[in-house]
């Protein structure tokens, strides 16, 4: 497997760590790092996402609660943006601009018309602002 941005520190600083900060447990999942002050080459459209399938019958949201950091050193222009994807595509989206902190507690995705196994993500991704 090649390294990137989102690869190089699993389980040091990205990927499934333990963390004293994580909800319902003692595990997190990183998509960036969780090491502030780690610089990485990135374009618009570069992205990070795990997803997991998921039975939807009778499911009404997909709800997913982040903290989204991003650093003041980000280039103007630019934002990242924390996604719910179903199958691919974007059904709840949320961005943070340079300097940003934000605990997200209200990130939704109505999946009520679906039903059946289908793939379920969150992700991350450099965006133009």
């Amino acid at each position: 497997m090649a390294l990137t941005a989102f690869t190089s520190r699993l389980g040091r600083g990205q990927g499934r760590l333990l963390t004293p900060t994580a909800t319902g447990g003692d595990y997190a999942f990183v998509l960036g790092d969780a090491e502030p002050g780690r610089f990485f080459e990135l374009a618009p459209g570069d992205h990070a996402e795990v997803t997991q399938s998921t039975d939807l019958t009778g499911v009404m949201l997909v709800r997913a609660l982040l903290r989204l950091s991003v650093p003041a050193s980000t280039p103007s222009g630019l934002a990242w943006e924390a996604s719910i994807t179903v199958d691919g595509t974007k059904l709840a989206r949320m961005r943070a601009k340079p300097g940003r902190r934000r605990l997200v507690t209200d990130l939704a995705a109505n999946v009520s018309k679906l039903s059946g196994l289908h793939t379920i993500g969150v992700r991350l991704e450099l965006v133009a602002a």
